[in-house]
């Protein structure tokens, strides 16, 4: 007797896990494979009871609906369980309850729920669709794109969301009428939480994309919080409840729609891992980037993110689940509310964008931090830069001395590779990067944020200085990407024109470097050939540094390479 795949409600779904093996006796219902595609997580049951003979898919196969799942020696007790109440002996009946005992059952906890509760592919049906996973626990909409009774076509941005790193536009996932908008600018949302209601055009693509009603939710979840309480049973011994997004208001997370690779932003995307495992490693707390897969192509299982958690446990391992570090112990502040002794006081909310960066910035109290100072003579460098503007503005560049400053600074760490480089955890290696991922700290209204320029070892001033540009203004329009923040090796912080001779800027772990530039200014400069001082334009350097992978001298050597570089800029092509 052959099981099939029933209907899964996508065209293919992949063979995450083979829960039955050659010789199990499995009774009806119970699950056999467990499929994963880009919409859900589906434990498919047996249609029929019996001793398995054959498994016809492996674990990584795509298999759609009909494909021959396993193959099994019929049990004849289940037909008995089947039989009408007439309990006629007709061997047409008998034919009849054989045949709809191969049939794909709506006992699947997919497949049942979606016949039961979820929209039929009708034209015109309202259909109410919930948010992608976002690939983090919750985020903020910042704009709603849409207003009811808008038409809208498949993938028009609809919501703008932040999260903690950066802005995503949310697509519609069909096209159609919007009926109904279920959150608001300001909400906090969470993966898979309602959002829109949309009358679809008719297609029945837009069916296929809608998510399950609670029924679905419902079984799912119940699911997700068994294996839950086994993940706890095995790391601590004791069952445990499972969390809870922070958005109490927020339903139970759901199946979700797969954002495209721009949208998403290729979130964590070299982890190979399905959704069911995703959300059970947000579920745990798990930073799924650090597991080991243990599957085929290295792809990560449920038992992995179990083993990740017991050994975590068992040696002991910091691994701060939130990402926040104490403020450095400060006490509490006095009581500021007699105005005889501390006058008026006014409180002022930080921005979304300062209060994330608070954790990150208290790093620094951990970091035997030291500041190297030091001057470049940028006179020749800013007469060539003065040549070439004319030129770059006519094709829309910006050219400005930073350009100079990345470039110089990117070739003088492939010469000094550990200030390009990481401090291991335990304090015994240096991560040495091989390629220069500049990160480029700009100023908005909400604070500072520090996109990315890659590979700037690769690339020329030109180049650089587009990159920068367009850096800059999706940095202030809130139109950065994950992929635009993550990834650097090394910081360049400018204050261009901001004023000031000097200063010390943070180093942004895990890097050990970061190299600060002030305004240039003209400045008496000795020249021992001609016996008289000359005036030359001057910029400040200030290099700060991981005193634990850095010593003071190599800081000042390398300091004073940048400064000679950015004074010659054709030594580069040496």
């Amino acid at each position: 007797m052959d099981i099939k795949a029933p209907d899964l409600g996508v065209d293919s779904a992949e063979v995450s896990e083979i829960m039955v093996e050659i010789g199990d006796v499995i009774a009806k219902d119970d699950n056999i494979v467990l499929l994963e595609s880009d919409k859900a997580s589906v434990e498919v049951p047996s249609s029929a009871a019996g001793k398995v003979t054959k498994i016809s898919v492996a674990v990584g196969d795509q298999v759609s609906e009909g494909m021959v799942l396993i193959e099994l020696e019929s049990d004849d007790s289940g037909s008995d369980d089947n039989a009408d109440d007439d309990n006629t002996d007709s061997v047409d009946n008998n034919e009849n309850q054989k045949q709809e005992s191969e049939k794909p059952q709506a006992s699947s906890d997919y497949a049942s729920d979606t016949e039961s509760s979820a929209p039929k592919k009708s034209s015109g049906a309202a259909t109410t669709h919930a948010l992608p996973d976002l690939g983090v626990d919750e985020a903020q909409v910042s704009e709603i794109m849409v207003s009811v009774g808008d038409t809208v076509t498949a993938d028009q941005s609809i919501l703008l969301i932040e999260s903690d790193k950066a802005s995503v536009e949310v697509p519609a996932p069909v096209a159609g009428k919007i009926e109904k908008i279920l959150v608001e600018a300001g909400d906090m949302v969470a993966n898979g939480q309602d959002f829109i209601v949309i009358v679809g055009s008719g297609s029945d693509d837009a069916t296929e994309a809608s998510d399950s009603k609670p029924a679905t939710t419902e079984a799912k979840d119940s699911t997700q919080d068994e294996v839950k309480g086994k993940a706890d049973q095995q790391t601590t011994g004791e069952p445990k409840q499972a969390a809870k997004p922070k958005n109490t208001d927020a339903p139970a997370s759901k199946p979700v729609s797969k954002l495209t690779e721009a949208q998403v932003n290729e979130k964590l995307v070299n982890v190979y891992a399905g959704p069911a495992v995703r959300k059970l490693a947000r579920q745990l707390g798990v930073d799924i980037t650090q597991v080991s897969g243990s599957a085929l192509n290295d792809r990560i299982l449920k038992e992995d993110l179990f083993a990740h958690v017991k050994e975590s446990l068992t040696t002991q391992k910091a691994a701060p689940v939130s990402g926040n570090v104490a403020s450095s112990s400060l006490p509490s502040l006095p009581d500021m509310s007699n105005a005889e002794i501390w006058g008026e006081t006014e409180t002022q909310d930080l921005s979304r964008l300062q209060k994330v960066s608070i954790p990150q910035l208290n790093y620094n109290t951990l970091l035997p931090q030291v500041t190297q100072f030091d001057l470049s003579d940028i006179t020749e460098t800013e007469k060539l830069r003065s040549e070439l503007k004319g030129s770059m503005k006519a094709e829309g560049i910006g050219f400005t001395i930073l350009a100079f400053i990345v470039k110089a600074t990117g070739y003088a760490l492939t010469q000094h590779p550990r200030f390009n480089s990481h401090l291991s955890d335990d304090n015994t290696q240096v991560i040495l990067r091989k390629s220069v991922n500049m990160g480029i700290a700009v100023a908005t209204d909400d604070g500072l944020i520090v996109p990315v320029i890659k590979n700037v070892q690769d690339k020329g001033l030109k180049q650089i200085a587009i990159e920068i540009g367009e850096l800059a203004v999706k940095a202030r329009d809130k139109k950065l990407s994950t992929k635009d923040l993550q990834g650097a090796s090394f910081t360049i912080s400018s204050q261009g024109i901001l004023g000031g001779t000097a200063f010390t800027p943070l180093v942004n772990w895990p890097q050990v470097g970061i190299l600060g530039a002030s305004e240039a200014t003209m400045q008496p400069v000795w020249n021992a050939a001609k016996q008289t001082f000359e005036p030359r334009l001057m910029l400040p350097l200030s290099l700060s540094y991981d005193h634990r992978v850095i010593n003071g001298a190599d800081a000042a050597v390398f300091t004073r390479y940048v400064a000679t570089l950015l004074a010659d800029p054709r030594r580069i092509l040496l």
